[in-house]
């Protein structure tokens, strides 16, 4: 890999200069040139390279080896993924990694709170029989925007979702953008939005039953708090948002335009929510 690398680079720095700062012999090198040259060209390789770029630049700069081998089986090249890996390197294809954020709930408050129905269940078989919730903040340099979500524990779909500079109970209830049937448990951390008088009403219009994680227990909801995370290392930490409008449209295009329909979740076996839905639609009617 160190003779590829200074074979990509041989016009930007001096062989000379890259041999000797990457330990290489330049007689070796020139060798392995050599035989670079005389080897006949693979269609398929420089297919493949150009499709992991593709892929790399539609993902936003974040699927590792796992995900880009996933992909490209998707594709037609049966690769491995430590073959997925040495084509990323040899692309210059580097996953964006994670920054550690801080989360944080309002759970001091008098409002009274549900059992948690859950208990950590998060593998869900049917859709609409199980929904998960949660709050977190952007930071825009208008101020903080916050951003509530509901996620189908069977889809791992995001259904709802809302944005407000402000921190009300409103906010949880314009989230709900789907009306399920009657008996959907509802899970949630303690927040005094999800405690509020205006959203246990909301649940109980509607014949929901209200689940709610145990007290500093982030590991109780961890379904959405890892939405949370993808969205923040893909997408928010890399952003620099002057207003909550531009913040609002970017990640309405990532729930809706990215997530939702193309991101491949390990969960539901390396497709996206969209397509998992899609085929349990399909298996049902044709049952």
């Amino acid at each position: 890999m160190k003779y590829s690398f200074i074979t990509q680079h041989k016009n930007t720095f001096p062989v000379r200069l890259m041999c000797q700062v990457l330990g290489v012999d330049r007689s070796c090198y020139y060798h392995y040139r050599r035989q670079m040259d005389t080897r006949p060209p693979d269609p398929e390789h420089e297919e493949m390279l150009e499709w992991v770029q593709r892929v790399d630049d539609a993902s936003d700069h974040t699927y590792g080896s796992r995900r880009m081998k996933r992909a490209l089986n998707c594709l037609g090249y049966p690769v491995s993924r430590n073959k997925a890996r040495n084509l990323m390197r040899e692309a210059g294809v580097q996953v964006r990694h994670r920054k550690k954020f801080k989360v944080t709930t309002n759970s001091n408050h008098k409002q009274p709170v549900y059992d948690n129905l859950l208990q950590r269940q998060f593998d869900v078989p049917q859709p609409d029989q199980v929904y998960a919730a949660d709050v977190t903040y952007v930071w825009t340099q208008e101020g903080w925007l916050y951003l509530a979500v509901v996620i189908d524990l069977c889809l791992r779909k995001v259904v709802g979702w809302s944005m407000s500079p402000r921190m009300k109970s409103q906010l949880v209830c314009d989230a709900w953008q789907r009306r399920p049937k009657a008996g959907l448990i509802h899970h949630s951390d303690r927040g005094s939005q999800y405690a509020s008088k205006a959203f246990r009403k909301l649940l109980r219009i509607n014949g929901f039953q209200g689940s709610m994680s145990r007290k500093g227990d982030c590991w109780d909801n961890a379904v959405v708090e890892s939405f949370f995370g993808s969205l923040k290392q893909e997408r928010v930490q890399w952003r620099n948002y002057q207003t909550r409008y531009e913040a609002q449209q970017d990640i309405l295009q990532y729930i809706s335009s990215w997530y939702n329909p193309y991101r491949l979740h390990s969960t539901l076996n390396y497709v996206s929510p969209n397509d998992y839905e899609k085929r349990l639609l399909e298996t049902k009617h044709a049952a």
